[in-house]
Parts: structure tokens; C-alpha cells; sequence
């Protein structure tokens, strides 16, 4: 009997697929229209992608140049671990930092058991949730950003989009047709998970902290406005 129920479920749904044409699956999608779109947490977009980070239990910091951008990162590994070591991708972009004004020596590869920090840098960040996006691959190793204790992060001003279906539209955009990386990962805050009381855990399953850089001419103002805009919305 559930041979032959599950039969007729295969020969309906292989009925459906060869009957319908392309265009009436065009008109059932128009139908379904577009969800609203999020509430920003403040109307200027880098201020609500630093909102959102904070909201995630991320961390925040600006830095107007990559000279900065090292600065900022060997002040947190010191304050964090009395060390300037950590390990990065091997991404182009951070091969080309000036390490040595901050005094940071990084390792270049993948991260081991027993590093501490690692950083990436972005590919995108995203308003809308406070997701960072990174293509990973040999350049950019996924486990860098899954394995250590603190991961930090550096994503360039323009590089910030308003919402996810940007973000789509700009890794097409980006990426030549049969060059896709190995992996697309959407990172929006350390690692947490919550017990049956919801009391929330941090670093259950990854990084504990997570420490996002912006790089670019953004004022000062924009992390107190972030953190107000916060302290404000309704629940």
C-alpha cells in the first residue's frame, strides 16, 4: 500500500514538473510579490550596519586608512591577548597592510588549533541584518573564520550594501561565470546558541568575539549614533 501511495505522489509531482511551462512559474513568483524589508535601526546605512553588528554582540571600530585599520588591530590583540600575533588569508588585500606600523605579525594560512585571532577581510557588509560576506577559498580559508577564539574582521566603506538581494547582485556582478569560490558565508555575529531557560551562550560552536572593522571615511559620530539608535528602538 505505501509503494503504491508513494508512486502516485513521484507521478503527480513528475507530471507537474514536465507540465509547466516556464512562463506560468514567472507569473507564480510575480504573485508572490517581496517581503517588507527589515526596519533600519537609522536612516544613514553604514550607521545601521554598525546597529546591526552591535545588536548581533559583535563589536564595532572605525579606522579611516588600512595604517589605522593596523593600528586597530594590534591595540585589540593586545588588550586582548598582550600579543600582536594572529593569522589572516591569504587575501591580496592583506598582504598589502603595513603590518609593521601597528607592530602586528601575522601568520598567513590557515588557522591551527591554538591560534587565538584571526582576520578576514569582507568581501561585503550588510545593513539590513549587520551580516559580513566572505568568499572563501586557498586565499581565504573558511576555518579562519570558524575556528579561533576572536575573529576580526575588516570591511571597506563602499563596500557596505543596503540589503541581501544587493548583496546577491553584487557577488554576481563580481564573480566571472565558472570562477565561483569555494564558499559564500553570511556572518552576522560570534558564535551563540541559547539553553531551554534562553539564556544566550557565546562561542558555543566558534569564535567567542567578533570584531568588525570599518575602513573608510566614516565620522566618528556614527558608532554613538549606532549604539543610541539601539538604546531607542522599540522592543
Amino acid at each position: 500500500m505505501a509503494d503504491s501511495v508513494r508512486a502516485q505522489l513521484l507521478a503527480r509531482l513528475r507530471a507537474q514538473e514536465t507540465e509547466t511551462e516556464p512562463e506560468e512559474i514567472a507569473r507564480a513568483l510575480a504573485a508572490l510579490g517581496h517581503a517588507q524589508a527589515a526596519r533600519a535601526p537609522h536612516p544613514d546605512m553604514h550607521t545601521a550596519f554598525l546597529a546591526n553588528v552591535l545588536a548581533n554582540q559583535g563589536t564595532v571600530e572605525l579606522a579611516r586608512d588600512r595604517g589605522a585599520a593596523v593600528q586597530a588591530i594590534g591595540r585589540y590583540l593586545y588588550q586582548r591577548f598582550r600579543t600582536h600575533k594572529l593569522v589572516a588569508g591569504n587575501d591580496p588585500r592583506l598582504a598589502a597592510m603595513p603590518w609593521r606600523d601597528g607592530g602586528v605579525l601575522p601568520r598567513f594560512g590557515a588557522a591551527e588549533a591554538g591560534d587565538a585571532a584571526a582576520l578576514s577581510y569582507a568581501k561585503l557588509g550588510v545593513a539590513e541584518t549587520g551580516a559580513i560576506v566572505t568568499l572563501t577559498g586557498r586565499a581565504n580559508p573558511g576555518r579562519n573564520n570558524l575556528l579561533p577564539e576572536d575573529h576580526l574582521v575588516l570591511v571597506n566603506r563602499e563596500d557596505v550594501v543596503s540589503t541581501l538581494e544587493e548583496a546577491w547582485v553584487r557577488i554576481r556582478k563580481d564573480t566571472q561565470a565558472g570562477s565561483w569560490p569555494r564558499g559564500i558565508q553570511f556572518i552576522a555575529g560570534p558564535s551563540s546558541t541559547g539553553d531551554v531557560e534562553a539564556q544566550l551562550v557565546l562561542g558555543a560552536h566558534g569564535p567567542r568575539r567578533w570584531h568588525v572593522i570599518l575602513v573608510g571615511d566614516t565620522p566618528t559620530s556614527a558608532v554613538d549614533a549606532a549604539r543610541e539608535s539601539l538604546a531607542t528602538a522599540p522592543l
